[in-house]
């Protein structure tokens, strides 16, 4: 059976675009519940990491509350402020965040600062090429999405 295409330019004026299918309500409930629910999951993870298998304590549990606080903050500043830089910056203020992330958790097992810092360069290095391509390749030069 022969079905119609769609025209191009078509009445909902999203040419190129897929449709978004969750209204406002599930993106603002969204900008602010997946911070959550990663830092709590990341407080979770360095207090673990920093007990090392020995007993859950007052302090351990402050420990994770007080890090997945300042993660949930850190997330949510990024994810609000870094896609009003260039491309550039935007790439590496994620990217960085990211990188301190993984190095702080790893810091959390009791290993060497340096070891740490070299994880946390090498996680910000590989993010940072894979944010720049696809801003890179969405964005124009001023910034506007061109997909």
């Amino acid at each position: 059976m022969a079905h119609a295409a769609p025209a191009s330019g078509g009445s909902s004026g999203m040419v190129g675009r897929s449709p978004d299918v969750f209204g406002p309500q599930v993106h603002k409930a969204a900008r602010y519940g997946i911070p959550v629910a990663l830092g709590l999951v990341y407080g979770y993870w360095a207090a673990a990491n920093r007990r090392g298998g020995g007993e859950i304590t007052g302090w351990n549990v402050l420990f994770g509350f007080v890090t997945a606080l300042a993660f949930i903050v850190l997330c949510i500043a990024v994810a609000t402020f870094a896609p009003l830089l260039k491309r550039e910056l935007h790439s590496l203020v994620k990217s960085a965040f990211a990188g301190a992330a993984i190095g702080f958790l790893y810091s959390q097992t009791g290993e060497s600062v340096l070891r740490c810092t070299a994880l946390g360069v090498a996680v910000t290095a590989g993010i940072f090429v894979v944010f720049f391509y696809r801003y890179y390749t969405h964005e124009d030069a001023e910034g506007n999405r061109i997909r």
